[in-house]
């Protein structure tokens, strides 16, 4: 299949590379490794990446507006990404061909073209396993961009990274590539006293069910009160993993706007992929995210995670 990949953007002079909306390290870090790769090994195509900017990841690369003349006779490359719908900046149907790689569970088949692996750590290894498996120019910031996909995605190896391959591939764009790991952590993981002093709002204000739930609710007063945006949630999301007594958590952001609330969702054994998508969202098995249209939506949530986490303890003590 790799080699599928590489006919088809051989085939394409105009190429477009989208991920998912809200694009977190991961998605980005992908994203903008496959432009750089491609434009490292093909120098005369043009190659575009869709999506919003997201201010606080600028340093992965800059997005490009996408026109309707960038889709025609155009290669799609659908990274991180299981679903149609989530693709962000880019209309899926004006696209002669699109390659998809991913390693969620799959919700849309959209290509014959792919590598989807839902065991790999993210969707930037499957980037450099790729790469490497083609024997094509690996840029160093693709390399660096790569790094930080994998790290965010298995929060520094504390889960996901469950086979020898991750590890095998950091190794290499460590020692090929020459990267410096300290300087990459420092990018993703520097944050203000503002999102730290969030984090301290979340842990007070969240409520705890006897099954297990975390649910918190962050209005855009609260976020004007703490001089954040509503993107911020999502790097604090992780740091509850090791808490004793907490199943899953999910936090729910007002987004004014975009008109949405916008949700996030961990879990530590409680599978809930399935219930987001039945609000438009979705991601993987332990970790989701939506947006919805109103609070009562996420009461509906919570009522439906916490008899998850119920049947979870029942199942568990069985």
């Amino acid at each position: 299949m790799e080699e599928k990949i590489l006919d088809l953007i051989k085939k394409y002079e105009n190429i477009v590379i989208a991920r998912h909306i809200g694009g977190d390290p991961d998605a980005l870090g992908s994203t903008f490794a496959m432009k750089e790769i491609i434009l490292s090994n093909f120098p005369n195509k043009k190659v575009s990446v869709a999506g919003a900017s997201i201010s606080k990841f600028k340093f992965f690369g800059a997005h490009d507006k996408i026109t309707d003349e960038m889709c025609e006779n155009a290669l799609l490359i659908a990274l991180d990404i299981p679903d149609i719908k989530r693709l962000d900046g880019v209309d899926f149907y004006k696209f002669n061909d699109v390659i998809k790689i991913d390693h969620h569970p799959e919700i849309d088949k959209f290509s014959d073209v792919e590598i989807v692996d839902i065991d790999a750590s993210s969707a930037s290894e499957l980037v450099a396993k790729w790469c490497y498996k083609c024997n094509l120019e690996m840029p160093k910031h693709a390399a660096e961009n790569i790094f930080m996909g994998i790290i965010a995605d298995t929060n520094r190896f504390l889960f996901g990274a469950n086979k020898p391959e991750t590890y095998k591939i950091v190794l290499d764009l460590i020692k090929n590539e020459n990267i410096k790991p300290n300087e990459l952590y420092e990018k993703l993981y520097k944050r203000g006293m503002s999102e730290v002093r969030l984090e301290g709002f979340i842990s007070l204000n969240m409520k705890v069910s006897k099954n297990g739930l975390g649910y918190v609710k962050i209005t855009d007063k609260d976020l004007k009160d703490y001089g954040v945006d509503s993107a911020s949630v999502g790097s604090i999301m992780n740091n509850y993993n090791f808490i004793h007594g907490l199943i899953c958590w999910v936090v729910f952001t007002e987004d004014v706007k975009n008109g949405v609330i916008r949700t996030s969702a961990r879990s530590r054994g409680v599978k809930i992929n399935k219930l987001f998508e039945q609000y438009n969202g979705g991601g993987h098995v332990y970790a989701c995210g939506a947006k919805l249209k109103s609070f009562s939506e996420a009461d509906e949530i919570i009522d439906k995670l916490d008899e998850l986490c119920k049947q979870y303890k029942e199942d568990e003590e069985q």
